[in-house]
């Protein structure tokens, strides 16, 4: 399993738009964006990594009320076991009229065997 994989799955059906990186198409009023943050390894034991630590950003955009997406959207991280290092408000984006929201995310993995 990977980070993306699972906000993916988990933001799913709260029925907005996600995508990774940067949005695409043209926004609709309210969309998600997930931006990789790091990839590292951790707990080593005998010289061997034996977890990856995985973080991303999920921006909430939006030209409504962010406050309900937002409680909607940490719930649904929290019920999938991914934690939450970071909320905050980035901003009103005068040119384009979004509220923009960000949560930091992390989760710990096993290494998969090669």
């Amino acid at each position: 399993m990977s980070l993306l994989k699972d906000l993916n799955t988990l933001l799913e059906p709260i029925g907005i738009p996600v995508e990774t990186g940067v949005f695409s198409k043209k926004p609709p009023d309210e969309y998600i964006v997930i931006t990789p943050m790091s990839d590292r390894l951790d707990f080593y034991a005998d010289n061997q990594a034996h977890s990856v630590i995985e973080e991303a950003r999920l921006s909430l955009f939006t030209k409504k009320n962010y406050q309900s997406m937002k409680r909607q959207i940490t719930k649904t991280l929290l019920a999938g076991e991914v934690t939450i290092t970071d909320r905050q408000y980035i901003g009103f984006e005068n040119d384009t009229k979004y509220h923009h929201y960000a949560i930091d995310v992390l989760k710990e993995y096993e290494m998969e065997e090669s």
